[in-house]
């Protein structure tokens, strides 16, 4: 996945007007989150897969953690302002175990940053959105909750409150952009605005959307049709402003990849099933 070919800008929209599908008002707009807190991704083997993205790619582990009650082993690594989080299944008969099961190590949820993951649910709730978690719990991230993927069209949302003061690690490899595929990526992309008041970035023309913060995180939303027929979470994107270092690493791990002008694309057997591109800027 490139971003060479995308011109944006961030754009204000009235999250109060009438819906462009016909569906009644939207929601009046509120801060309900600020950022992604961090992209999950399943993995077989938490120490195997920790040496490449801590010790190969760089990102510093935060916090990592034996969760019985959810059936995983995890970590958080600092990725920028976001950060990666890795689970292991303990048990079999958890979702992230049939995830594995059913379609191998990769991409499986989002996490939304909230200063107040109750009064989210409590928000989400009365628009009839439907929830895994009614109420928050203990989680890696703080306090967290998930959607179930109906509200989101298939993609996994999950929200967090971190504890206070719960600012990372510097990292020579940043977290930029989550693209997510869809048959209908525009009502993908409303369902987001709709629910999360997400600010839109536009990009230039063509049937993807994106969301997100300028200059910061972004969520990418394309055709399935440009991706082989995938839905759901299908590419992550990174940026690393000092490349030769990372080369220097990547290649010394025996990293499977392309290297081009200012980017490198790693290819999913080498990095946990994630299709993961990495670039020298941040554009936007």
């Amino acid at each position: 996945m490139n971003d060479r070919d995308l011109s944006v800008s961030v754009v204000a929209r009235d999250a109060t007007g009438p819906d462009p599908g016909g569906r009644g008002p939207r929601p009046a707009p509120s801060a309900m989150i600020d950022n992604v807190h961090h992209v999950g991704i399943v993995v077989r083997d938490l120490p195997r897969a920790t040496r490449f993205w801590r010790d190969t790619l760089g990102l510093p582990v935060t916090r990592q953690a034996e969760l019985p009650d959810q059936g995983v082993r995890a970590a958080l690594l600092a990725a920028g302002d976001t950060e990666i989080e890795l689970l292991e299944p303990t048990v079999p008969d958890t979702g992230v175990a049939r995830f594995l099961a059913r379609r191998g190590e990769g991409l499986h949820h989002v996490c939304f940053r909230t200063p107040d993951v109750a009064g989210a649910l409590a928000a989400l709730a009365a628009m009839d959105v439907p929830l895994v978690d009614a109420v928050p719990r203990v989680g890696l991230a703080g306090r967290i909750a998930f959607l179930h993927p109906r509200a989101c069209h298939g993609v996994l949302v999950e929200l967090a409150t971190p504890p206070p003061g719960d600012a990372g690690p510097d990292s020579p490899v940043r977290f930029k952009r989550l693209v997510i595929a869809s048959a209908a990526p525009q009502e993908t992309a409303h369902a987001f605005r709709r629910l999360f008041q997400l600010p839109e970035v536009e990009v230039n023309g063509g049937p993807r959307a994106m969301l997100g913060w300028a200059g910061g995180s972004t969520l990418l939303m394309v055709p399935s049709t440009e991706v082989g027929g995938l839905e759901g979470l299908v590419a992550l994107s990174m940026v690393a402003p000092d490349m030769p270092p990372l080369v220097r690493r990547l290649e010394s791990a025996g990293v499977a990849m392309l290297v081009g002008a200012g980017e490198i694309t790693v290819e999913p057997r080498s990095s946990h099933g994630v299709h993961l591109h990495i670039s020298r800027y941040h554009f936007p």
